[in-house]
């Protein structure tokens, strides 16, 4: 039994990302994506409904813009490192156990197994092969759905969701202040209605939803958005 410790202390090697992993970059640049482009657009329609000075409206976008993304990035940073945090501490109250008590840990194994529809004896023995090759490893994917070595890292987070808000509030930014007059309004309409529709696609799939109901959403929050912020800037 005491064997089974061995690999307790063993520093587990740098390993490619898991799909959790990068799920949850791509989920930060989506949302990030989204609130660039409707913080932006509220900003611009709010402006550009209370004057017609281009200068202007461009300042005021890309200020919002630049706001929206640093903004965005420091709000991961700070929520996936507290999950890293998290995580790091269940790892080492899991180590702590191990030492204390592994017939314990051996035992959460088994039942987990057992629980699974394998025999009580055949559980055992997965169990005990298990914790003998990597102890942690398998206490903490079996009790937590974590992989050791593999904690959420939320520089990268942070960086997903700067340069997707950036880059989301660019079309509202660029429709609205450097296309001609006429085609001003409806064609920074139609830059928000096509980035909101594709960052419900995009978040849909990254997070296995309904497509057509996470595009519908985004198109109603976007025009929503729209008419309020027109709405705003007209009473100014």
């Amino acid at each position: 039994m005491l064997t089974m410790m061995g690999t307790v202390t063993t520093k587990p090697k740098k390993q490619k990302q898991t799909m959790a992993e990068r799920a949850n970059t791509l989920r930060a640049g989506v949302l990030g994506a989204n609130d660039g482009i409707l913080t932006v657009v509220g900003v611009l329609f709010s402006v550009a409904a209370a004057t017609t000075d281009h200068f202007t409206i461009f300042i005021a976008g890309l200020a919002d813009l630049l706001a929206c993304a640093f903004s965005m990035a420091s709000g991961e940073y700070a929520s996936v490192s507290s999950q890293k945090d998290t995580e790091a501490a269940v790892v080492a109250g899991e180590a702590r156990l191990l030492k204390d008590d592994p017939a314990a840990e051996l035992h959460a194994v088994t039942n987990y197994y057992v629980r699974r529809g394998v025999t009580e004896a055949t559980a055992e023995q997965i169990a005990t092969e298990l914790m003998h090759k990597d102890a942690l490893g398998t206490v903490i994917r079996v009790k937590y759905q974590l992989q050791l070595g593999h904690f959420m890292n939320p520089w990268d987070a942070a960086f997903s969701s700067l340069v997707s808000a950036a880059s989301g509030g660019i079309f509202p930014l660029v429709a609205m202040t450097f296309l001609p007059v006429a085609w001003q309004w409806p064609g920074t309409i139609l830059a928000v209605l096509f980035s909101v529709t594709l960052t419900g696609y995009l978040s849909a799939k990254f997070g296995d939803g309904l497509v057509k109901t996470a595009m519908t959403r985004n198109v109603i929050i976007g025009i929503i958005t729209m008419i309020i912020h027109y709405g705003i800037g007209q009473l100014m």
